[in-house]
């Protein structure tokens, strides 16, 4: 049994809870390489010893991290329903990844490091859970493609276009803002994405 995995207590939950809020505070802004012990420590408000009682180092915690991450990251591919009404379960996808986007910046930026790091530590997960998912949803699009009842897409590009253009405004959340002079972004951006993706699949 690993550290990540034994029971422990209500205040020893709480206290790998902290850890990993201040990790994820961390490794958003530093990446993995840049981050160090001493950083979490310092950002939970704990020595170094205590982090080092619930994890097994650097490594752990970002894996942990990952983990807890890519279970929430796939949520809402997941709810895409095979029975619903295909534009709308498409526009519901678009609308959960970019209130992700504005409610997990963080969380999208420590994803996002690890797969432009050649995903070192989730690489088994993403040709495994990731792809596996990816794959159904792709053959239900493409059973409404078929179907008539969306336009004839290609799945996974469609799949793909939504991550890059949801995702964009948690990973360059700096440029978005700059640009906009700091108005937010997320009305305007929900109301541009419905509509390009409301053309984009009509049938």
């Amino acid at each position: 049994m690993t550290k990540s995995e034994k029971p422990y207590s209500r205040i020893q939950k709480q206290n790998r809870e902290k850890i990993l809020d201040a990790a994820l505070v961390v490794f958003s802004q530093f990446g993995f390489r840049g981050a160090t012990l001493d950083q979490i420590a310092t950002a939970a408000g704990l020595s170094k010893p205590n982090i080092i009682y619930y994890f097994n180092g650097k490594e752990d915690i970002h894996r942990t991290l990952l983990e807890h991450l890519l279970d929430a990251w796939l949520a809402p591919l997941r709810a895409l329903d095979p029975n619903g009404d295909p534009r709308e379960e498409i526009l519901k996808y678009v609308r959960r990844k970019l209130q992700m986007s504005r409610e997990m910046p963080r969380e999208s930026r420590l994803f996002a490091n690890e797969v432009l790091q050649g995903a070192p530590r989730l690489g088994e997960i993403l040709g495994s859970d990731l792809k596996e998912l990816v794959d159904e949803k792709a053959s239900v699009i493409a059973q409404w493609s078929s179907e008539g009842k969306i336009a004839n897409i290609d799945p996974y590009h469609l799949i793909f276009s939504i991550w890059a253009l949801t995702q964009h405004y948690a990973d360059f959340d700096t440029q978005v803002r700059t640009i906009l002079e700091n108005q937010d972004p997320f009305p305007g951006a929900t109301d541009f994405l419905e509509h390009v993706y409301t053309s984009i699949l009509r049938a």
